[in-house]
């Protein structure tokens, strides 16, 4: 990174210069060196996107899917989902000019042009400058809506909260309901493709339990659980079919079903007691069948036979250990608990510089969020030395002109990078953003330290981070969700904090409402600031 040998320089400085008493300089320095982690993962996440903006279409001004065999197409279930959105959560994060310009014309353009059935998109052809296909599939429109819906606009939802990327959602999904009773039954439209059914269901199943959960609307609930009930009552027994897909496109019916069974928990336990039996079921077979001698899961397994149908490991391993930490917050099922633990013990020994998904950075992205959002649970110190491991790893698989792979899946790079990036900065951010400003975080005990530190003179706001799962989400817990960012440090608008700074004008008690806000700092060229961060009371 081009500015460590300055911060090494900045840190001896300012431990020479600081009173050992007043800030623990351990706690520090690894405060400072979570900065440099933070910076790399924000840095390259903006040289990727910028790379993808030099690739759009010079007609429509949106990006391809990829860089080779499909430069041709603006696919929903690809270009949106998983690249365009995590464009513009970088944007939102490292530069609102670019958030608030270029990459809010791209949602203007995408919703004009490639909205096929009411609002739900369809695939758009540069060259034609119109849809690819001459007539709407079915399989298509309610595969890229639910994907776009789930893999990107769920998680720009649960972190931003309310804005354009939210109501597009909320449209496409009432669009949908209103789809697919007309269609009918998702199995007449992949006859022959039940995998793609599972996949649709459990992106519905994930996405209408928070969609709940946000607007208090009893038709999402109604409409999860009839899903629910399709598989948990009725005749689709997952633990007795003979191909089960527990990796990835597989694993969103596993924690479909947990949260529509966490949120049952809370609103009908009648109806959750009624479910219990089938997913406890299913999550004991596939504990009993699925998984290798280091805890780990297989790609796919014929549930019936117990037989290993593709006996390649899980990248996205955490996706699937969700659903049963989420079953043991509300059911206190140790075994679930143990089971996740469990699959954390080899990480070290048999899964460093591992080939998951062969070369592509797309299985590390994933394996590394599966290892974030549970150590944000279970701070598993193995894991913890596992994932700065592999972030390594990952990072360098970026290309020096900013693309890492050349397709949709580089989104899903940035994604991890940051959710890499807001754990070492104990979720704080800062505006605005520069590349020569480090921000890092490290809690010990009961109170949390803030470094900051400049290249350059800078002037700004440090902003601290609210408990989304129930700011934006009303959630009642916060249980593990796929492509979650995991929150750190939070602060609570009704509580108050209290606040030792080094430079001392700054130092008092602060609302959560003002941390929330941000906190004015001004930094010189090679200061180093300090804020140590605790909660008093509630106001």
């Amino acid at each position: 990174m081009k500015h460590l040998a300055f911060y090494i320089l900045i840190f001896a400085l300012f431990s020479a210069c600081t009173p050992e008493s007043e800030f623990p300089q351990e706690t520090i320095a690894v405060a400072l060196e979570n900065g440099r982690q933070a910076n790399e993962g924000f840095e390259r996440s903006l040289r990727f996107t910028q790379a993808w903006l030099t690739k759009t279409d010079s007609e429509t001004g949106l990006i391809p899917t990829n860089l080779t065999s499909k430069t041709d197409v603006w696919e929903p279930h690809n270009s949106a989902a998983d690249n365009y959105a995590f464009m513009v959560l970088t944007a939102y994060l490292l530069d609102k000019n670019l958030y608030e310009g270029e990459l809010i014309d791209m949602l203007k353009t995408e919703k004009e042009l490639t909205s096929r059935v009411n609002s739900l998109p369809d695939t758009w052809s540069f060259s034609k400058q119109d849809f690819l296909t001459e007539e709407p599939q079915p399989g298509n429109i309610i595969f890229g809506t639910s994907e776009y819906i789930k893999d990107g606009l769920v998680p720009l939802m649960e972190y931003i909260g309310q804005s354009p990327w939210n109501d597009r959602m909320m449209e496409m999904l009432d669009d949908l309901q209103e789809y697919m009773k007309k269609i009918g039954s998702l199995e007449s439209v992949y006859p022959e493709r039940m995998a793609s059914v599972e996949e649709v269901n459990g992106e519905m199943l994930q996405t209408l339990s928070r969609v709940y959960w946000m607007t208090g609307n009893q038709k999402y609930l109604d409409w999860a659980v009839e899903i629910g009930d399709y598989y948990l009552l009725g005749d689709r027994d997952l633990s007795r079919i003979e191909y089960l897909r527990i990796r990835d496109h597989g694993c969103e019916i596993i924690g479909g079903l947990s949260e529509l069974y966490v949120t049952l928990h809370f609103v009908n336990r009648e109806k959750k007691e009624q479910y219990k039996p089938a997913l406890y079921k299913l999550l004991d077979r596939v504990l009993e069948v699925g998984r290798n001698e280091d805890g780990l899961f297989y790609n796919a397994i014929n549930a019936k036979t117990g037989e290993i149908v593709d006996e390649k490991i899980v990248d996205n391993w955490g996706y699937t250990f969700n659903a049963y930490y989420s079953v043991w917050l509300v059911d206190q099922k140790e075994e679930y608990r143990q089971a996740v633990l469990n699959g954390f013990k080899k990480l070290n020994e048999n899964y460093r510089n591992y080939a998951w998904e062969g070369t592509s950075h797309d299985g590390y992205a994933d394996a590394l969020e599966s290892g974030i959002n549970l150590y944000n649970r279970e701070p598993v110190p193995e894991l913890k030395s596992w994932i700065d491991s592999e972030m390594k790893v990952m990072f360098e698989m970026q290309q020096e002109d900013g693309i890492v792979g050349g397709w949709h899946g580089d989104g899903n790079f940035a994604r991890t990078a940051i959710m890499y990036s807001l754990w070492k900065t104990q979720g704080a951010t800062i505006q605005p953003w520069r590349s020569d400003v480090i921000l890092g975080a490290e809690k010990s005990g009961d109170e949390t330290y803030f470094v900051l530190t400049t290249e350059n003179e800078w002037e700004g706001k440090l902003i601290f981070d609210a408990p989304r799962h129930r700011t934006i989400l009303n959630l009642p817990i916060d249980y593990p969700r796929i492509n979650q960012f995991p929150e750190w440090f939070t602060v609570e608008e009704g509580e108050e904090y209290a606040l030792v700074s080094s430079q001392k004008q700054l130092s008092g008690k602060y609302t959560g409402k003002q941390l929330l806000e941000g906190i004015s700092v001004k930094l010189k060229a090679g200061e180093v600031w300090v804020a140590r961060v605790s909660r008093t009371r509630g106001l």
